[in-house]
């Protein structure tokens, strides 16, 4: 493992960092990476992560020019964890809007992005005027809408209501996991990643989940147990690309076929091989290709200067095989949210 390596795992020096105030009053941690003047990329973290989740596909974005926004998911890194029962799909979407007008200037748009929980976000976001003015396009990564106990394929065993038991006393688990043992690492590339992880990709996603607050990581649980947002993808009513794992236990291929099938505006399924529910970490380039593809189609400016309204269509995807789904508009949205800065 050579330094060089090592290092695109390691999380990045933002450019500033701010603080976002929800509609409840919690407050998230939020750090801006690369050129402020570049088109905007918005990520969303999934279930025990952080911000630092994302650091191989902010390298990656930000050396081509993209600006690159991250935050810490309530209760996760350094964002506040708040109160537990309040804990739900419309606190996630709330969260959303919050960040997402902190860091956009009036009438400016990004492409949205979302890892697993941080996709539900999205999903759960998108009937909300806001997203629907703020998004230019989204990626959905490694989700499902609904039926996430049952569907796993974690334990290997037959589908069926021992499976789902055991299922949902794994996910709502509020055991503490202690230090990052060579046990650990194994688990976690089993639950979470495919086959072909390397060593330090393991080592990166074990520390993230580790790093979890126990409580938070059961507190989320139970929102993620019961979840079902599956109608709310018919709202998403933008550009979206859906991104899966071929060997994702967390939530299965099924669930990104099924997704794609029911969203108004499908740019694209691309299913990567072998890769688990950690793409952004086990296939960063390949992810960053995808919001890469976004910010090209649905964000560049035009001769103009302003924003590309070019309807979409589908898009080839460079080293899988992706599938397109036609469809249509977007809405407009509400007055700005309270905007604090910090020093970085």
């Amino acid at each position: 493992m050579t330094a060089a390596t090592t290092l695109r795992y390691a999380p990045p020096a933002p450019r500033r960092t701010l603080r976002a105030t929800s509609a409840d009053g919690a407050v998230l941690h939020v750090e801006d990476h690369g050129p402020a003047d570049g088109p905007a990329v918005v990520l969303a973290h999934g279930w025990t992560c952080s911000t630092a989740f994302w650091s191989p596909v902010v390298r990656s974005l930000t050396a081509e020019g993209h600006r690159v926004v991250v935050y810490d998911q309530r209760g996760h890194g350094r964002s506040a964890p708040a109160d537990p029962s309040v804990y739900s799909t419309g606190t996630l979407a709330d969260d959303l809007c919050a960040v997402l007008d902190t860091v956009l200037g009036p009438g400016e748009r990004a492409v949205v992005g979302g890892h697993s929980m941080g996709a539900m976000t999205l999903m759960a976001a998108a009937g909300r005027p806001r997203l629907g003015e703020r998004a230019a396009a989204v990626l959905l990564c490694n989700t499902g809408p609904s039926r996430l106990v049952a569907e796993s394929r974690v334990l290997p065993l037959p589908a069926g209501r021992l499976r789902t038991f055991l299922h949902r006393r794994l996910l709502g688990t509020g055991a503490p996991l202690g230090p990052v043992t060579p046990v650990s690492r194994r688990l976690v590339k089993h639950g979470t990643m495919g086959a072909a992880s390397t060593p330090e990709q393991v080592e990166a996603c074990a520390r993230l989940v580790h790093a979890c607050p126990r409580k938070v990581r059961a507190a989320w649980s139970h929102v993620l147990d019961t979840l079902d947002v599956e109608a709310d993808l018919a709202r998403l009513n933008v550009p979206t690309a859906v991104v899966s794992g071929g060997s994702d236990r967390l939530t299965p291929p099924v669930h990104g076929r099924r997704i794609a099938d029911a969203l108004p505006q499908c740019t694209g399924l691309t299913e990567l091989p072998g890769r688990g529910h950690m793409t952004p970490v086990e296939d960063p380039d390949a992810v960053a290709g995808v919001l890469a593809a976004l910010v090209r189609d649905h964000l560049a400016p035009v001769a103009s200067g302003e924003p590309s309204a070019r309807v979409p269509g589908p898009r080839p995807a460079a080293e899988t095989a992706a599938e397109t789904v036609p469809g249509t508009a977007n809405t407009p949205a509400p007055p700005q949210q309270q905007i604090e800065e910090e020093s970085a």
